[in-house]
């Protein structure tokens, strides 16, 4: 049982540390989201954006450095990331619409559905883009 869970563990080891770092990063959007709205009487748009900009540099520097292990092309590999984290946000953005401005939502509940959904489509993609090792010629 243990060498099951400890091969089943090493076998899905990235996508968990990226949830894992993926977690902190939506715990920084969340939270600055959270302060803005509550807070600071923003909008709650203008406070996802702020949040999720946050919370993406956040992952991104952890992933790079820990999770994917990638040093070089890091200029290019940010801007794919921020390029995968713009149709993440653009959806979250989508759906927030719809969720709390035409069916009044919570918008703290929307919020927190909407990182669930947005982590599944990054990490596949960023997985995919961002972070693919180069070929070898």
């Amino acid at each position: 049982m243990k060498s099951r869970l400890t091969s089943l563990l090493h076998k899905n080891r990235r996508i968990l540390l990226y949830c894992v770092i993926g977690s902190c990063g939506a715990s920084l959007d969340f939270l600055i989201y959270s302060a803005i709205v509550r807070w600071g009487g923003g909008h709650y748009q203008i406070a996802n954006a702020i949040g999720y900009a946050s919370g993406t540099t956040l992952s991104f520097i952890l992933n790079a450095r820990f999770n994917f292990k990638t040093y070089d092309l890091l200029m290019l590999r940010l801007i794919s990331f921020f390029g995968v984290a713009s149709l993440g946000w653009a959806t979250s953005a989508g759906i927030l619409q719809v969720t709390v401005g035409w069916l009044g939502w919570n918008k703290y509940l929307a919020k927190l559905m909407v990182i669930f959904v947005i982590v599944l489509l990054q990490y596949n993609l960023n997985r995919l883009i961002s972070f693919r090792k180069p070929h070898r010629q």
